[in-house]
């Protein structure tokens, strides 16, 4: 937890001359993001923001009737893992039994491993993880006779009477995992609820993938995939094959999780539905391509602002070369550039202790390991060595990857804490 982190010269961009110190005290440093008391690059999260969209995402769950289980692979962080339980999360997702036993640590009793499971070490790690913490609820995802063979072949060598939850994943053609076929889904569950070694609890199915930002296009898109899944929650249930009182139905990534809400609200089962929506990328949202997909999702809700972007990475300015082009102490080790290059977010002279917007001609054309290519119009505002960037991400989850801990800062720059990850 953010009082056990220590923080000192192993973390970087924690001062060297800075003696070590605990995560919870680093605000009696009195540092702050605009005194250059800390390295560049730095990664920072905003608290206000931060704060902000958990309690806003909450709220949204809350009203629209449905649980949050909000995906911890984005940012591996136990402090935010808390911070969202304590906010009212439902429970947590994740994509790994690694992941799930950090997610176990930071409190979380529920848990759906969005993903599946099939070797040995993993299905060893479970049940262990089972075992040791009472209380602890974990659902993970089938899509095929195969893979329930191998849960059913560890059972018989391990000589094993656990039964494994497990949710039957629908699928979409030519993407990733996932039953492409009403028979095949139908097929399996029958399967499961006949297993010694597994029993269904419900049905999940990822729509992301068929996010295109063009909201009539993933409004039809989305509810033909929703259509289907609950055409075979409607057959299992006939058929009696859940094994729980409640039917989990789930779904929900970051860019269009309005789009399921029809799924996860489902009605005409003839038990009660636990509807969990599992975004993940909101905790800090960010300024690009969930920024895109966020405006479409407000336009389709009625809304007038939602989420905020909480997370930045700070550079300098370090050359000037040439007309047009600067370089920032900032490269592909310490930001996203997965979905898109990072965009300049907020601009500082050197010396200055409050940022301006950074003027919109600016951009980012390419990153090296350690070098970000600033683009600017020579005739127009030029940055100078010494200066600090904010720059903005898309996909929050690969820029997390990149920092051991984030300082958490507040809306005048001061550093007053910061959260550490376990990727």
């Amino acid at each position: 937890m953010t009082q056990d982190l220590i923080l000192d010269h192993r973390s970087k961009s924690y001062p060297l001359t800075a003696a070590p110190c605990r995560a919870a005290d680093i605000g009696r440093n009195k540092w702050n993001l605009l005194a250059d008391d800390l390295a560049y690059p730095l990664a920072v999260i905003r608290r206000s923001a931060l704060a902000h969209n958990i309690a806003w995402m909450q709220d949204y769950a809350e009203r629209k009737g449905v649980s949050l289980a909000p995906h911890g692979k984005t940012t591996m962080s136990p402090e935010l893992f808390a911070q969202q339980l304590a906010g009212g999360a439902w429970g947590l997702t994740f994509a790994t039994i690694f992941q799930l036993a950090v997610g176990v640590e930071a409190g979380a009793r529920r848990v759906i491993i969005a993903n599946q499971v099939v070797c040995d070490a993993d299905l060893d790690a479970l049940d262990l993880l089972l075992t040791r913490h009472d209380g602890l609820r974990v659902w993970f995802l089938v899509d095929s006779l195969a893979q329930l063979a191998l849960i059913e072949d560890w059972a018989a060598r391990r000589g094993s009477g656990r039964r494994f939850d497990v949710l039957v994943e629908i699928g979409i053609p030519g993407q990733r995992t996932g039953c492409r076929t009403r028979e095949e889904a139908l097929a399996l569950a029958a399967a499961i609820a006949r297993s010694t070694a597994a029993q269904l609890g419900g049905i999940e199915c990822y729509e992301g993938g068929l996010a295109t930002c063009d909201s009539a296009h993933d409004a039809r898109e989305v509810t033909a995939l929703v259509n289907r899944v609950l055409e075979v929650a409607q057959a299992c249930d006939a058929q009696q094959l859940f094994c729980d009182p409640t039917v989990m139905l789930t779904a929900g990534g970051s860019a269009v999780f309005d789009l399921v809400l029809p799924l996860l609200r489902a009605q005409g089962l003839s038990r009660p539905v636990q509807g969990v929506l599992r975004s993940g990328c909101y905790i800090t949202h960010d300024h690009g391509n969930y920024a895109r997909f966020l405006k479409q999702v407000e336009r389709r809700e009625g809304l007038d602002a939602s989420l905020r972007a909480a997370l930045e990475v700070w550079a300098m300015v370090q050359s000037v070369p040439e007309p047009g082009l600067a370089l920032l102490t900032c490269g592909r080790r310490d930001i996203s550039y997965d979905l898109e290059m990072p965009i300049p977010v907020r601009h500082a002279p050197r010396g200055a202790r409050s940022p301006d917007a950074a003027p919109s001609g600016w951009s980012i054309s390419a990153l090296n390991d350690q070098h970000a290519y600033l683009r600017f119009d020579p005739a127009g505002p030029a940055p100078r060595v010494g200066d600090r960037v904010a720059l903005g991400i898309s996909h929050p989850c690969t820029t997390f990857d990149k920092w051991r801990w984030l300082a958490l800062v507040e809306d005048d720059g001061a550093v007053t804490g910061a959260v550490s990850t376990r990727f």
